[in-house]
């Protein structure tokens, strides 16, 4: 089994959107194939919980983004309209 490293390093506020999806996957795999203790299976969960919140805070600030996008476009279509 490819166990991860007992620490990581990267504080999961610095992963990019990749990096914390990628890193999830490495934990949810661990977690499936069973950690060797409790200790190392509450640490993979907890680890996951952060990874995942991190995941969601970039999907959250693209919606915002595309959203603010949309918006500039809409807008600048309503003052190129003829009145």
């Amino acid at each position: 089994m490819d166990a991860m490293p007992e620490t990581t390093t990267t504080p999961v506020a610095e992963l990019s959107y990749e990096q914390a999806r990628d890193e999830l996957v490495r934990v949810v795999g661990e977690l499936e194939q069973g950690a060797e203790t409790l200790e190392r299976s509450l640490e993979l969960w907890e680890r996951g919980e952060a990874l995942a919140r991190r995941c969601e805070e970039w999907l959250i600030g693209a919606r915002a983004r595309l959203d603010a996008a949309r918006a500039g476009r809409s807008d600048a279509a309503d003052d190129s309209s003829p009145r």
